[in-house]
């Protein structure tokens, strides 16, 4: 079976790189999206990805800090991306996110645009953050018509979830599903062929109140997913691996 970890930071976390692939490896997960958080981890991401045969690159800038970049920052950060076209998988991680009282959302709404425009053109997915700006996000989107969509660690209620799932937009089921209420029910709900699995390494880490969150653990959302659909690994490894192809592998347009 090959797992993939379709949302992480490889480059946040305490251990070396080589450390954290290989048990990765040994794991049976066989991608790993890392994703860009802001200039020098969207660097770390490209160098990663030409290192690792697993790990492949998702560039993105996250929205608190984008919010304070210029127009010509923005600008270089698209550049980037445009310049690497070729050796990046999907834009992320990008988004909206109200967390802070002077978020400027409108500003954050301007900047998620760019990024979604140079998705677009590129023919990738997005990998969104909607932290307490769920329902915003999910009306940009709308409003934008943007197809190949993954909501990243989706925290939003259940009408929300309904909402997207009828778009036919994907979720990322973190490795916390293990103890959270919130994924569980939302993979109860959710046709597996809109799910996939993540890690959000460093961060939410399987066992609860632990730390140091690893691609490695994305084995652990698989466990859950299977036993919350009441199928097998391989057959929930199998739906999942259906939904990196059809999102993520470019169908090449040749005439016949």
């Amino acid at each position: 079976m090959v797992f993939i970890d379709v949302h992480c930071h490889v480059d946040m976390c305490k251990d070396k790189a080589e450390n954290i692939v290989e048990r990765a490896r040994k794991s049976g997960v066989g991608i790993i999206v890392n994703n860009g958080t802001e200039r020098k981890r969207n660097i770390n991401t490209l160098e990663l990805a030409s290192k690792f045969k697993e790990v492949k690159a998702a560039l993105g800038f996250y929205p608190t800090g984008a919010v304070k970049l210029s127009d010509s920052g923005i600008d270089n950060e698209i550049e980037l991306i445009r310049k690497n076209k070729d050796k990046i998988s999907a834009i992320g991680e990008i988004g909206l996110d109200l967390k802070e009282e002077d978020s400027n959302l409108e500003r954050q709404k301007e900047v998620l645009k760019k990024f979604l425009g140079v998705a677009e053109e590129l023919d990738v997915p997005v990998i969104i953050h909607s932290r307490k700006a769920e329902e915003e996000c999910i009306e940009l989107l709308e409003k934008l018509k943007v197809k190949k969509i993954i909501m990243h660690c989706f925290s939003g209620n259940f009408k929300l979830v309904e909402r997207i799932k009828d778009n036919n937009w994907c979720f990322s089921i973190p490795a916390n599903i293990t103890f959270s209420e919130h994924f569980q029910k939302l993979v109860k709900r959710v046709p597996i062929e809109q799910l996939f699995c993540e890690t959000d390494s460093p961060y939410l880490h399987p066992i609860k109140g632990e730390h140091d969150n690893e691609p490695a653990n994305v084995v652990e959302s698989y466990k859950k997913i299977a036993e919350i659909k009441e199928i097998s690994m391989e057959e929930c490894e199998r739906k999942i691996g259906e939904n990196y192809n059809r999102l993520f592998i470019k169908k090449l347009n040749i005439k016949p």
